[in-house]
């Protein structure tokens, strides 16, 4: 496929917007969204000591011997909190795994939580003091942006501003931090091979190296930087799937670099953000018509649809 000039950049919006202009927000939000799939957001408020702390915390686990690591893998829940080592998750329509490690932090809710038996506990490597705080400092800042972005998507969609509000209040979000190691030697595969996101949104504070590229509807990919200050947030497959296409989860991936940047470690922090996981998904009326008729007629709940999607990933067991 082809390379796309490196002119060509998402569009970055100020979220600050959402308030001062709101229609106007949305209506770019919207545009960005059915164009790329992708938008960066500025003026999001999430102070940078708060990433920096994460990233902090993420380098020293990460930097741990393999077998302190491993103690922390959890395959009886799907790899869905704790560690997930090299070797066990790839690409949909991948036979070879990503190279990369990375952990997963969960939403925390108290025991008496109808939520609470629905999802697997958080666990904490002890060898990192603070990792707990600030990884989930990181996560409630980036699901209150999630919830400003949704709020953007709910006015361009003709719904009411807190539409989402209630259906993603305790849905089984996920902060994922990843560490991709240098690369050594000749790669058997490449740090992420193109995939879409399972999700509502995806939110992520990239640490600036280079590597993520989408692929536009012409064929070509373009690279996605990194900007200071700015997330990048996508559309994910379960809010393509509610919208009917109309907001489009776009293919996306990390590419090998080259150097000097192949002979370091790449991290990034995304945040899936997901439905409830008693949510039906079932097509919004308004996004169905005679030149977009109804591709899901069937609806799914996004526990079942989050289920299904990640056994084809390798991160759960079939059965």
């Amino acid at each position: 496929m082809k390379r796309a000039m490196a002119a060509d950049q998402i569009p970055t919006l100020d979220l600050r917007r959402l308030d001062s202009d709101p229609d106007g927000f949305a209506a770019d939000l919207g545009a960005a969204y059915r164009t790329y799939g992708f938008v960066g957001i500025a003026g999001h408020g999430i102070d940078d000591d708060v990433v920096g702390e994460a990233y902090e915390a993420v380098r020293a686990f990460f930097a741990l011997p393999d077998d302190v690591k491993r103690r922390y893998a959890m395959p009886e829940t799907g790899y869905a909190r704790g560690y997930t080592p090299f070797g066990v998750e790839h690409a949909k329509d991948s036979d070879r795994p990503d190279l990369r490690e990375f952990w997963h932090v969960g939403r925390e809710v108290p025991e008496d939580h109808p939520a609470a038996s629905a999802y697997p506990r958080n666990v904490w490597p002890e060898e990192v003091p603070g990792f707990k705080e600030a990884t989930l400092a990181l996560y409630d800042a980036l699901e209150g942006v999630g919830l400003k972005v949704l709020e953007g998507v709910a006015r361009h969609l003709g719904l009411a501003p807190d539409f989402f509000a209630d259906k993603v209040d305790h849905g089984n979000s996920i902060l994922r931090p990843i560490h991709y190691p240098p690369i050594q030697g000749e790669p058997y595969g490449v740090r992420s091979a193109q995939h879409e996101d399972i999700n509502v949104i995806t939110l992520l504070v990239g640490s600036g190296e280079p590597g993520l590229e989408i692929l536009r509807k012409d064929g070509t990919w373009i690279g996605v930087d990194t900007i200071p200050g700015t997330i990048v947030c996508n559309v994910g497959d379960m809010l393509q799937r509610l919208t009917n296409h109309v907001l489009r989860s776009t293919t996306h991936r990390v590419v090998n670099p080259p150097r000097p940047w192949s002979e370091t470690s790449r991290y990034s922090m995304p945040f899936f953000l997901h439905f409830n996981a008693e949510y039906v998904i079932e097509t919004l009326p308004g996004c169905v018509d005679e030149a977009n008729p109804n591709r899901y007629p069937e609806p799914i709940t996004a526990q079942a649809y989050l289920e299904e999607r990640l056994r084809e990933i390798g991160l759960l067991a079939d059965g």
